[in-house]
């Protein structure tokens, strides 16, 4: 299936993107999230008095678990709103869009964010079967991950 959206003055066109392409950009991204890991991990040894890890199963510990979830979906939400990519979907031309091609709003991809991350990511299997090759996430949000093919 292919899909015209607009892109500037210029018109691109674009087709679903399926799952081997959304795992290969999974991977570079997985890297940038390690690296937030570390960035909040540092920062809550730094606020500590005793600077020592959180122990499990303590409320700062959960604390700590929010504050990487959202950190994480910060980058992931403020990446795809500002150019429909985060850096691991750049080097393989995929654009998060909404049904009309065009950039989806805050509310469609913090509910991407949330229902991938809520399922462990689990979601991204029915792009198998969809006809368009969304995921489960794609659906609840209404957005679409396309390949660019300019």
């Amino acid at each position: 299936m292919l899909m015209r959206m607009s892109d500037s003055p210029a018109r691109i066109s674009a087709v679903p993107a399926h799952l081997g392409w959304r795992l290969l950009a999974l991977v570079y991204d997985t890297v940038i999230s390690i690296a937030f890991l570390f960035m909040v991990s540092a920062l809550s040894l730094a606020v500590k008095p005793d600077h020592r890890p959180v122990e499990p199963g303590t409320p700062a510990a959960l604390l700590v678990f929010i504050a990487i979830w959202a950190v994480i979906g910060a980058y992931a939400v403020l990446s795809w709103r500002r150019g429909g990519q985060t850096i691991g979907m750049k080097p393989w031309r995929l654009q998060v869009v909404n049904a009309e091609g065009t950039q989806p709003a805050w509310r469609a991809l913090l509910i991407r964010y949330a229902v991938t991350s809520l399922s462990l990511g689990t979601v991204l299997l029915w792009c198998l079967f969809d006809g368009q090759r969304r995921g489960l996430h794609d659906l609840a949000a209404g957005t679409l991950l396309v390949r660019r093919r300019t």
